[in-house]
């Protein structure tokens, strides 16, 4: 994770007061924002949302940091056109509070109102950053529940998609946000996840360019094995910030998928340790470990690696387990579906869906 991310997360309060809501009639209905956190979800039938089609329209919303360049918001509306879709952004797409899209209230009332439309039939968020744990209080539950809806994105994204899923049972999507790469590859595992409704099974490509073996996306295998849950994860970080905030689903029997980006070796083994503390990795059937992007030790000799960290918390679990799956902060990444049945094969590197993520 970006440092400068990182110092919000470290730094930020629930208890903080929320800014002072933008002026407007979208914001009118607004939910208050809840005084405590409500108590963790029991387990959900999962609720897949229905599969996209050709002129369907794509909601725009950008829940955590502002876009920097605007630009950003015209390639992927131009993207989406290309692809067959229309856009429909956000009333705050482009609003900036400091590092944020906007209030708290402004950025949940975009969703809310995109969850609301009948014209929307999925959600694209922009960007991550941070924030996205912050509007979780000011969500509306109820309109969510009674219009599933794919919502997509990664990193900070992480929260919204382990949330909606855990409180209406909603299938979600981490893969790339609007301002990600539409590259082949991303635009592939997009289209075959949520257009054709194919129960795919996930792969590293195996590349050897102009070298004699594979190098890059290459997978390592933790502890050998097949096993099979309810995948659930995300990006690191985010989700040991919202442990314990009753916005995280039920880990019991998961199949739990990791990455991260910029981060020391020690920061991951904190957080994976504040997840074995918490009783998350105890409840895995599976792993998978995706990339942790500029995660290197450092110029301390003494310093232990990713490979290192994960064989301390990983392997003894005694669970399939696996790492550098093309999940996360790279170029190339799968479209994972949150709270669907998967295989895990930790031995040939892959994640195979068992039944279609949409409907």
């Amino acid at each position: 994770m970006h440092p400068s991310r990182r110092r919000f997360l470290e730094n930020a309060s629930w208890a903080a007061a929320a800014a002072a809501a933008l002026s407007g009639p979208h914001l009118a209905a607004a939910p208050q924002r809840a005084e405590a956190s409500p108590p963790s979800p029991a387990p959900r039938a999962a609720v897949r949302p229905a599969r996209l089609r050709p002129g369907d329209t794509i909601g725009l919303v950008c829940p955590s940091f502002a876009t920097w360049e605007p630009v950003e918001a015209d390639v992927a509306t131009e993207s989406l056109a290309a692809l067959g879709f229309k856009a429909k952004r956000g009333a705050n797409l482009l609003s900036r509070r400091g590092y944020f899209a906007g209030t708290d209230e402004a950025r949940a009332a975009d969703l809310n109102a995109m969850f609301a439309d009948p014209e929307v039939k999925a959600i694209h968020c922009l960007r991550g950053g941070w924030g996205a744990a912050r509007v979780l209080p000011l969500l509306d539950w109820d309109t969510i529940a009674a219009h599933p809806k794919a919502l997509l994105g990664h990193s900070d994204i992480t929260a919204l998609l382990l949330a909606l899923h855990a409180r209406t049972g909603l299938v979600t999507f981490h893969g790339p946000v609007g301002a990600s790469k539409w590259n082949p590859f991303n635009v592939g595992f997009m289209k075959r996840v949520l257009v054709d409704a194919e129960a795919v099974t996930f792969e590293n490509v195996r590349e050897t360019g102009e070298n004699l073996t594979v190098v890059q996306n290459r997978v390592q295998t933790i502890t050998p094995g097949v096993a099979r849950g309810r995948l659930l994860g995300g990006n690191l970080t985010v989700l040991t910030a919202i442990v314990g905030s009753g916005f995280l689903p039920a880990w019991d029997g998961c199949v739990l998928f990791l990455e991260d980006v910029e981060e020391a070796p020690y920061r991951i083994d904190r957080m994976l340790t504040q997840l074995a503390l918490a009783g998350v990795l105890k409840q895995a059937r599976a792993v998978v470990f995706g990339t942790c992007q500029d995660c290197k030790p450092g110029e301390s000799f003494g310093s232990l690696t990713i490979t290192d960290v994960l064989a301390d918390h990983i392997g003894p679990l005694g669970v399939p387990a696996w790492q550098g799956a093309m999940i996360g902060h790279v170029d190339r990444q799968f479209t994972l579906p949150v709270g669907i049945e998967a295989e895990v094969d930790a031995t040939a590197g892959t994640i195979r869906m068992l039944a279609p993520a949409v409907a």
